[in-house]
């Protein structure tokens, strides 16, 4: 197997991990996140949330390792775009983080609050809004506004240099201005993220991922294509 298509594969595995773990990092976390209850059931389902916080820093991982890999292809047609899409990975890979700090540290509150015995529930909850609000806040940036600037990026690439079939980046950038925009509706209130317009806004964006991740792992980038870009370098 060669360098490109062994790429090719770690970028469509990468991509369905980064699906996975995001779904079900997420549902883990209902106990923390979900009730008004939640720092009780939090301190009850302290390992559940914990590994839902693993499996956001798997996201993590993936989301680092497939613009890491991408890189040196994408490059080899545009440095500039190629070197935006890494770093603006890494801004989503960071938003995330702080995302899965704000719910360990929500834990830290809950544990404490069951073991204070609740003597001041106020300030208690108080804290607890701070620390869902921040968490509610890097769902947003991370996942729809940084993950639609991305998706442009390599999708753009992929469209002008026939890498992948041309249905597949013309989806991508689809989705990614639906996301985009969708991001930009939470931020001002017009919408929840967690609904039916949130869903169908952001429901392109994630069919491109996995039919690219699938067309990778199966066919891989179009070698003749990657001649091409090689021989103009």
């Amino acid at each position: 197997m060669n360098s490109n298509k062994r790429a090719a594969k770690i970028v469509g595995v990468l991509f369905i991990l980064a699906a996975v773990t995001a779904i079900i990092g997420l549902k883990l976390y209902d106990p923390i996140l979900k009730g008004p209850d939640y720092l009780i059931t939090g301190s009850e389902h302290a390992n559940q949330v914990i590994l839902g916080a693993v499996m956001e820093l798997l996201l993590v991982v993936s989301a680092v390792g497939t613009a890491t890999t991408m890189f040196p292809i994408l490059r080899k047609y545009n440095e500039t775009i190629a070197l935006w899409h890494v770093c603006f990975r890494f801004l989503e890979a960071i938003v995330i983080t702080i995302g899965v700090i704000s719910v360990l540290s929500l834990l830290t509150l809950s544990r404490e609050f069951v073991a204070a015995g609740a003597p001041d529930s106020a300030s208690f909850y108080a804290s607890g809004t701070i620390l869902k609000a921040v968490h509610d806040w890097t769902f947003m940036l991370g996942p729809l506004f940084m993950l639609g600037i991305n998706t442009m990026m390599y999708s753009y690439i992929f469209y002008q240099t026939k890498l992948v079939p041309r249905f597949i980046p013309i989806l991508g950038m689809t989705g990614a201005t639906l996301v985009f925009i969708c991001a930009l509706l939470v931020m001002f209130g017009v919408i929840q993220q967690i609904s039916v317009w949130g869903g169908i806004l952001a429901l392109p964006v994630a069919a491109n991922e996995m039919i690219l991740a699938v067309w990778l792992i199966v066919k891989g980038f179009n070698e003749s294509a990657l001649s091409s870009m090689t021989a103009k370098n």
